[in-house]
């Protein structure tokens, strides 16, 4: 049986599936700085699945003990891939509904690094908790999910376990934000 919730480093095979695509030739991130692990999950029909995460060194212990909750918890996530699996294309991974964590890429419409460059943030079921500016909603597609007084399995809110649990350790939550809301995203520098 595989090891879940045990952060390692780079396994050779995923760094190589990475490279190109997540962690581009001049990526900036050393893979060193840089962890890997499996997680186990409950999908929306209530299967157990099991997914990957890479992630920043200094939280993977964090986050592994994160997700490790969440399973306890039967918390349902969609999908949990590296965005390789999506040729590192942002929109794709967030309309397959793919929670996922590293990706080196500027903040859509800025030339400004995101957290995801360096692992240190975390989308969680993008599809049911949308991106949403002044200039639309991300990803296509989930306008049904943008009213967030409507009650929908996924949705994440002040009363949602995933949002109690990364707010505890100190982890910021894109919903919050004054000026574009990103209910699906987490981050801590």
């Amino acid at each position: 049986m595989e090891n879940v919730f045990v952060p390692m480093p780079l396994p050779k095979t995923v760094f190589l599936r990475m490279q190109g695509r997540s962690y581009p030739q001049d990526c900036g991130c050393a893979a060193e700085d840089l962890r890997y692990f499996p997680v186990r999950h409950y999908d929306f029909a209530g299967a157990v699945r099991t997914g990957e995460l890479v992630c920043a060194a200094a939280l993977a212990d964090e986050l592994c003990g994160i997700f490790y909750r969440l399973y306890r918890a039967r918390y349902p996530l969609a999908a949990v891939r590296l965005v390789d699996d999506f040729d590192a294309d942002d929109e794709r991974s967030m309309a397959a509904n793919n929670s996922s964590c590293f990706n080196w890429r500027v903040i859509k419409g800025t030339n400004r690094l995101s957290a995801h460059s360096l692992g240190r943030a975390v989308d969680i079921n993008p599809l049911f908790n949308p991106y949403i500016n002044r200039f639309g909603i991300d990803p296509p597609g989930a306008a049904c999910y943008a009213d967030r007084t409507k009650n929908f399995a996924g949705k994440i809110d002040h009363d949602d376990l995933c949002f109690k649990l990364f707010t505890q350790y100190g982890w910021e939550w894109g919903g919050d934000w004054q000026d574009y809301q990103d209910y699906q995203h987490f981050e801590k520098r």
